[in-house]
């Protein structure tokens, strides 16, 4: 094999490497499942299995195109693992459709295509991070609240006070706990609310009745 041929593939798989890892920092950042490690490798894998799609098999273009393809769906099983569910919410699809987007980058690389693999790591990051922050104001978060009280008029003016605040109530579930010789209100609300907002103005809310006692908001 040619010196200039195998210094260009080692070329291809530096620069999968690099690309795939900018991704994997932007993830790592925001402490996600997968990191820049894991998209490196990604990344550089995938170059390395163009190549040899490409020189491994000679003038045999079936078998090149095979190995190719069986990339797309392999790479699934990786992102699979990134994706779990925590309480009753679906995580880790971003994590793993980055990690989809890092493997084309690798065979885009890998393929000889620098032009496409740059620009769609670009796009990749500009989607990642940019739109994060432009669209966060109109992004929403669940978040469970749990508190009992000792009167019913209480949960309408909890629930007022919660709308003029731009928090909308999802479900609520009412029963019934015995706190010594009383029997207080339990109440367990879902709530909607901006992702930027904390927890500390639902306190802050709650503090306002003297006969609510916060149990959990999460």
């Amino acid at each position: 094999m040619p010196t200039n041929l195998i210094w260009m593939m080692v070329l291809r798989l530096a620069v999968a490497g690099m690309l795939g890892t900018l991704i994997g920092l932007e993830r790592e950042y925001r402490a996600k499942e997968a990191g820049m490690r894991t998209h490196f490798l990604v990344a550089m894998g995938s170059a390395l299995m163009m190549i040899v799609s490409q020189y491994g098999f000679g003038d045999n273009l079936a078998d090149a195109s095979r190995v190719a393809a069986q990339i797309v769906s392999g790479i699934g099983f990786i992102g699979a693992g990134t994706i779990m569910m925590q309480k009753q919410f679906v995580r880790g699809l971003t994590t793993a459709a980055g990690l989809w987007v890092a493997a084309g980058i690798g065979m885009a690389i890998g393929g000889g295509l620098y032009i496409v693999g740059i620009v769609t790591t670009v796009f990749t990051l500009i989607g990642l991070e940019v739109f994060q922050h432009v669209f966060q104001k109109f992004h929403s978060k669940n978040t469970t609240l749990i508190f009992t009280t000792r009167r019913h008029s209480d949960l309408v003016k909890i629930t007022d006070a919660l709308n003029e605040n731009n928090c909308k109530v999802i479900s609520c579930v009412v029963g019934t706990c015995d706190e010594g010789k009383h029997e207080r209100i339990r109440v367990r609300m879902t709530l909607l609310a901006h992702a930027h907002s904390d927890d500390t103005f639902l306190v802050r809310i709650l503090k306002k009745f003297r006969t609510v006692s916060i149990e959990k908001i999460e």
